[in-house]
């Protein structure tokens, strides 16, 4: 498998400030990345630098054997943490409006969005506003733009933040269904029984420095460890 995002010797420092400081790691296209660390770790600024909306310190960001441009945005989905929908547009013209920014024709993107909106239940609210939505159901539109087009990197922040076990479970579905199409995934998240069920490698951040990083199963065996939740409380020391 190749490399779809590789990350080396990186550093940011914000108004003096040192943000992420040497981090290096790489996501294999169809591989499950879970990146972790507690709040204000620099688990985001690493993000927002990777899709060159911080300009890092120094090393290398490479998505697809280059830096991020705008140009790429067909290629990459993007789930935050922060949603950010047009709550007076309709669910149904607000999926077609984005695929069609990342090169999709009208037609095509109708049906993928139809299509998407019955795979996760909300097919009766296509034509009610964003606005109209409960969180849950805005979310998963959000969800559906960052997989449409089928991208070679989708990078998911906090996705199931709200979600019921139910849809939760659904959104873990769509997640797999992206691997097994060859999308590399970043997955960024506090749940560890995600981690579990859907991770081939993880990364552990505390202040910005790399503190444990590898497959799963290496992980658990280096640091003798049942499960991956626990080898965050021992990084972390009980306080995250």
């Amino acid at each position: 498998m190749s490399n779809v995002v590789f990350v080396k010797n990186f550093s940011l420092d914000i108004s003096g400030k040192s943000i992420v400081k040497d981090l290096s790691f790489d996501v294999a296209e169809g591989e499950v990345f879970a990146f972790l660390g507690a709040n204000g770790s620099g688990k985001t600024s690493t993000i927002r630098s990777l899709l060159n909306i911080y300009t890092p310190t120094k090393g290398t960001l490479h998505i697809n054997g280059k830096p991020y441009t705008p140009d790429m945005a067909n290629t990459v989905g993007y789930l935050p943490e922060e949603r950010g929908l047009y709550t007076r547009s309709k669910a149904l013209d607000t999926m077609i409006y984005f695929g069609e920014l990342k090169g999709m024709d009208r037609a095509d993107a109708k049906s993928y969005s139809l299509e998407y909106l019955d795979k996760v239940g909300i097919a009766d609210k296509a034509d009610q506003k964003i606005s109209s939505l409960s969180g849950g159901e805005q979310q998963k539109v959000q969800l559906g733009v960052a997989v449409m087009n089928q991208p070679t990197l989708l990078v998911l922040d906090e996705p199931t933040k709200g979600f019921d076990p139910v849809n939760r479970r659904l959104l873990m579905q769509v997640v797999e269904e992206s691997r097994k199409q060859g999308t590399a995934i970043i997955y960024i998240t506090h749940l560890m029984e995600e981690v579990e069920r859907l991770a081939d490698k993880a990364l552990i951040i505390k202040n910005g420095q790399r503190q444990a990083y590898g497959s799963v199963p290496k992980l658990k065996k280096q640091y003798n460890k049942k499960t991956i939740e626990d080898i965050f409380i021992e990084i972390y020391g009980g306080q995250s």
